[in-house]
């Protein structure tokens, strides 16, 4: 088990690239699934997730060539679904939440699929029943084996039909669609996800041959096809990693310029940032954080606290209230973090409260921070990364404490962020990896 040591508290400087959005390759990557042409996807990121995806994706028989340090060629003219039978299937499934969006291309494409219980992090419950629901809604027959392991087939192929999802599920409705693509008639899914990664790969599938319309909206039609043929798509900047970085910069009273942002599709990420008090400018598509000594979070017009709160898109994105939370300890003034898909990731701000943070933690969905205003750093301790959220912010923090801090199991921060110490260390930080 990997660890970081981080001497904190001094001021970083320079130019950063995100990487290639973690959320879409898991998508996009199993697309390929779909078509026995060619697909070349470039601006993958190089971390544990995507590299195990693409692993799964070779075991199961697709041809994979690596172009470019981020760019790979797939062709799945050849899969071997016998291969999901196997125990080195099941581990490689278990181990891996992105592993669920190959049910969708496989019950499209070959009429079955199976797949154990996915990993990924722990932070609360994460159902697949809006996965499942879909699929069998197109005409997938679902049988389990116990509560963690499913089969899924479709002996009569699948058929379009109206549904109306019990949750806007991002890698529920990616499933859904990569199934309805080459499901015989129309398919019209309401209450979809509508987040930019949805959208890229409904727009890759659409230069695949696929019929589907209202892209950006909440309500897809999907008119299905016989066969998809391959393409080229290129992935967006990863929006997690940029809204950390904004962070980073405050934190710890940096200058820093975010490069190639696509800053047209971050959302409300930027907006939130600037409630805290954060200080951004946008150069075409960069982001320039200059130093700030300090930054105070904004009250609504009546005075009182801001709430910061997660949301299906267009909202704020969930994966980012770990950073904004730690963020806003050393700000001025206070704010309410409101976690309310996941019930499990606001218990990392134990660490937060042992550095010297003043956090109050209402329930298992909401937590209280007062900030501290530069007035007292927070100060150096040893602790683990739960996930990787939780982990980049406690990163965060140890950049800008008093001294030496310790991060275990960095092997979580490593599954999102590709060289997150290399990077760092380009900006001044003073980071290694033990």
């Amino acid at each position: 088990m990997a660890s970081f040591e981080v001497i904190g508290g001094k001021p970083l400087k320079g130019e950063i690239v995100p990487q290639g959005a973690k959320n879409e390759a898991l998508q996009i990557l199993c697309a390929v699934l779909l078509t026995a042409e060619p697909v070349t996807i470039s601006n993958i990121p190089n971390i544990r997730d995507v590299n195990k995806l693409i692993e799964l994706l070779r075991d199961m028989g697709v041809k994979v060539e690596q172009l470019a340090p981020d760019t790979y060629r797939f062709q799945a003219d050849a899969v071997n679904v016998d291969y999901l039978n196997s125990a080195e299937f099941v581990a490689q499934g278990r181990a891996l939440r992105g592993s669920v969006m190959i049910l969708g291309p496989m019950l499209a494409r070959f009429g079955k699929c199976q797949l154990p219980k996915p990993g990924g992090d722990k932070i609360g419950r994460r159902p697949m029943d809006t996965h499942f629901l879909g699929l069998e809604k197109l005409g997938g027959k679902l049988t389990m084996d116990g509560h963690d392991f499913y089969r899924i087939t479709a002996e009569n192929g699948l058929r379009g039909t109206h549904m109306l999802l019990d949750e806007a599920s991002v890698t529920g409705t990616a499933n859904i669609v990569m199934a309805a693509v080459l499901a015989e008639g129309v398919t019209t899914i309401y209450n979809a996800a509508c987040e930019p990664y949805l959208q890229q790969l409904c727009k890759m599938l659409v230069r695949m041959g696929a019929k589907i319309n209202g892209i950006c909206s909440n309500l897809l039609t999907v008119e299905g096809v016989e066969s998809l043929g391959g393409t080229e798509h290129r992935m967006l900047p990863d929006m997690i990693e940029i809204g950390s970085f904004i962070g980073l910069a405050a934190m710890t009273g940096s200058e820093i310029t975010i490069k190639d942002c696509q800053i047209a599709e971050l959302g409300l990420i930027p907006d939130t940032f600037r409630k805290l008090g954060i200080q951004m400018e946008f150069r075409g598509d960069d982001i320039h954080i200059p130093a700030q000594a300090h930054y105070e979070i904004a009250t609504y017009l009546d005075g009182s606290i801001l709430t910061v709160s997660d949301h299906t898109w267009p909202g704020f994105t969930p994966d980012l209230l770990s950073i904004v939370l730690v963020v806003a300890t050393q700000a001025q003034g206070t704010v309410l973090i409101h976690q309310k898909m996941f019930e499990s990731r606001l218990f990392f701000v134990d660490k937060l409260i042992d550095m010297g943070a003043q956090i109050i933690l209402c329930d298992p969905h909401r937590a209280t921070v007062i900030g501290l205003d530069q007035r007292t750093k927070l100060r150096g301790i040893t602790m683990t990364s739960p996930d990787i959220r939780a982990g980049v912010a406690l990163l965060i923090a140890a950049l800008s404490a008093d001294g030496r801090s310790v991060i275990e199991n960095v092997e979580q921060i490593d599954r999102g962020y590709q060289y997150i110490d290399e990077r760092l260390q380009a900006l001044g930080a003073q980071i290694r990896r033990l």
